[in-house]
């Protein structure tokens, strides 16, 4: 992929990414503003996260880190990538065809497994029926994300980056519908899951034809090249259990106090806007552009790629993690206060955005560092390093629940992503001079550290300054919308004027070709 591919596969990824998240973003507010905290909001919330949980586990976790690069590998030497990915189609949708038949009996097992707090009261025997309802959209959406990896490694991006604003698109239809017909607001969501599942699989489907990829249904088959994809995937199946292990062990902490799930959930929607517009757009695009440059043996463009994207990922996340911790209250009250989400409900929700705000850049870095290992077929090395910040995660999260409440989840999370993304960043030293930062990386992180640093003082002398417009209801968006530009144009200055970025690299980063 040369660089002007690259880079664009980065803006065109990371602007649908946005748009999704934004979509995303007025989907939770609604179910807050519908929903609250209360008991139907909480047993959704769980039941919507049993499918994602399994989702990410076989399909974006664990099958796509295998089936990308060989997909890619294939696809660049032209050995019969579509056979290829029709045995690995037929087979992931026989596994998980199976595991939703299994978890569609033992479902109320599985809600006690991730939220043990529901026992015995009223968001048990809810989450048991929504969760039955939701369930089946694991295996439209396991299918969605391996087509997905298929039209990314092929240079197709738009369609698998616009299939979650569908998704969103059509919760939030939904809701609407729901409030102004009466239904009722729990099922509907629960009905809209599976819904949502097909329409995003029947999009990637028709791009991945269109680009000569009609993929079809078939008796699955062990053949060498699916033997060699589980060999590679089996200890990314594993370290993918051992991420939702810790997301288990944030879900069950939150359980155990009330409203804590949903404070959680909240918060961390809210930072996944960033996360989720950088540092997955970056993966996405950077996984097979590696597995492509190092089967060529190209050192060069190797490191070149992978400094860009630190950069750029660092360039947006640093300030994008220092506003959430230092201006979360604002954020949380202006964007989620109404309905039945109160102002009791902001301040523990500000809490765990601040919290995560600390751990952005680390879950961002990690997405930049993956793809190094993955596109070396090493998933081995990436499944150890999990076990160490499952181990991080669990002690914190569980021992600090007895001190400090639902919020020890948060620190748990936060803490395990930066033991994670220092132990990535310490075993690629030795991966030679294709792993390493260029010059312009090493020179330009410190500025942009320190452009971030200014940008937080000025946040918090401006929100001093526009305290009582922001409580205000008449006035707090604009206030709201004031401090964030605000916020932006004062980094952007002090980037430019520490040297953190130069106008001609947007120039450059477009016409330069290889």
């Amino acid at each position: 992929m040369k660089p002007i591919r690259l880079v664009r596969g980065f803006l065109t990824v990371g602007a649908w990414t946005l748009l999704s998240r934004i979509a995303g973003f007025v989907r939770d507010v609604l179910i807050a503003a519908y929903l609250g905290t209360g008991p139907v909001a909480e047993a959704f919330l769980v039941a919507f996260t049993l499918p994602n949980m399994f989702r990410r586990f076989f399909a974006e976790g664990a099958f796509n880190t295998a089936f990308v690069p060989l997909f890619s590998k294939k696809l660049e030497a032209g050995e019969d990538p579509k056979g290829f990915a029709e045995d690995a189609f037929a087979g992931l949708a026989f596994v998980v065809l199976i595991v939703s038949l299994v978890a569609m009996v033992a479902m109320p097992w599985l809600v006690l497994a991730m939220a043990g707090g529901f026992a015995g009261d009223e968001r048990l025997p809810l989450a048991v029926e929504y969760g039955r309802i939701c369930f089946p959209y694991i295996l439209f959406i396991s299918l969605t994300a391996l087509l997905s990896g298929l039209l990314n490694a092929g240079g197709r991006f738009i369609a698998a980056a616009g299939a979650p604003v569908l998704l969103n698109i059509i919760f939030i239809v939904a809701m609407v519908m729901a409030d102004r017909l009466g239904w009722d607001m729990g099922l509907t969501l629960a009905w809209a899951t599976p819904v949502t599942g097909l329409a995003q699989l029947a999009l990637v489907w028709v791009a991945a034809a269109r680009m000569g990829f009609a993929l079809k249904f078939r008796r699955p088959r062990m053949t060498p090249d699916l033997k060699r994809l589980l060999t590679i995937a089996g200890p990314a199946v594993m370290a993918g259990g051992v991420v939702q292990i810790n997301l288990l062990v944030g879900r069950q902490v939150g359980s155990f106090f009330e409203g804590g799930i949903a404070w959680l959930s909240y918060a961390d929607r809210l930072y996944q806007l960033p996360l989720g517009v950088v540092g997955i757009a970056i993966g996405i695009v950077l996984l097979p552009d590696l597995s492509r440059r190092l089967k060529a043996e190209d050192t060069f463009g190797s490191r070149y790629a992978l400094s860009r994207a630190t950069e750029f990922a660092l360039f947006l996340t640093v300030p994008a993690g220092v506003a959430l911790m230092v201006i979360p209250l604002p954020l949380i009250s202006v964007l989620y206060e109404r309905g039945a989400f109160d102002a009791a409900d902001s301040a523990p929700t500000a809490l765990a955005l601040a919290v995560y705000g600390l751990g952005l850049p680390a879950f961002v870095l990690q997405k930049v560092l993956q793809p190094l290992y993955f596109a070396r077929e090493d998933t081995a090395t990436p499944f150890r390093f999990a076990l160490w910040s499952m181990v991080v995660n669990a002690v914190l999260a569980i021992g600090l629940a007895p001190f400090l409440g639902f919020i020890a989840a948060a620190w748990g999370t936060t803490l395990a992503g930066w033991a994670m993304t220092v132990q990535l960043w310490w075993g690629t030293r030795k991966m030679g001079e294709a792993a390493r930062a260029d010059e312009r990386l090493r020179r330009r992180l410190p500025r942009t550290v320190l452009a971030s640093a200014v940008m937080g003082l000025f946040l918090w002398l401006a929100e001093t300054a526009l305290a009582d417009q922001l409580s205000a209801h008449g006035h707090r968006y604009w206030a709201l919308t004031v401090l964030i530009l605000a916020g932006m144009a004062v980094f952007g200055l002090a980037a430019y004027a520490f040297g953190a970025f130069r106008i001609a690299d947007f120039r450059s980063g477009l016409s330069r070709q290889r």
